[in-house]
């Protein structure tokens, strides 16, 4: 039986097309100060209550960056487009598109638990399509385009640093919503760790 296949280029060209979309969408949700409240309030006023919007902004923004990057590298080792992948990068990129959505109910519920939750949630599903598709690409390359078992632990690790993340996050903001705000900061410092010790086993194996 012929397995259909298709156009790399094509899917990674929209892919591309989708994620800066999705990022440049979020900048929408920034709500600009209209020409009353620049006359009458003080301008650190006007800016400082639009401080969850550029919380929410340059959280969002970062992630997606690094779900970009990734997926940037992911394809790289990518040979042939099937249609079970074509379908997991879908589903991956139906959860990103959600993203400027989910942002804006955390911003305008940036005092509530609810808003939030759903926007871990968000985040949380689409670590776990990324996931999926890292498995799926390592299984179906064997190894022959250069994906390695080593790298693909380095690629899982990242892709598992974010999901569970943004879990901890949501559980988190159940009891404690203030201090959840505050967990993403582990996204960057465990990052960090991860990506050195797998840069110096890559050495090592070279």
């Amino acid at each position: 039986m012929i397995k259909e296949t298709y156009d790399k280029s094509r899917v990674i060209n929209f892919s591309d097309a989708v994620f800066s979309i999705v990022m440049t969408l979020l900048i929408l949700e920034v709500g600009v100060p209209t020409i009353s409240e620049i006359n009458t309030q003080p301008f650190r006023s006007v800016l400082s209550a639009r401080i969850p919007d550029f919380i929410g902004l340059f959280v969002s923004f970062m992630v997606s960056a690094l779900y970009w990057m990734g997926h940037i590298k992911l394809m790289r080792y990518v040979s042939v487009i099937s249609g079970r992948l074509l379908w997991i990068n879908i589903f991956f990129l139906l959860a990103i598109v959600i993203l400027p959505f989910s942002t804006a109910m955390y911003i305008n519920g940036f005092d509530q638990a609810g808003p939030f939750i759903f926007y871990c949630i968000n985040l949380s599903v689409i670590g776990f399509f990324n996931i999926v598709m890292l498995r799926y690409v390592f299984h179906s390359e064997k190894q022959l385009s250069g994906f390695t078992r080593l790298r693909y632990r380095w690629y899982r690790a990242r892709g598992l640093n974010v999901m569970i993340v943004w879990v901890i996050a949501g559980v988190v903001a159940i009891s404690m919503p203030s201090l959840s705000r505050f967990i993403f900061l582990l996204l960057f410092v465990v990052q960090f760790v991860i990506d050195r010790r797998f840069k110096k086993k890559l050495s090592v194996a070279s």
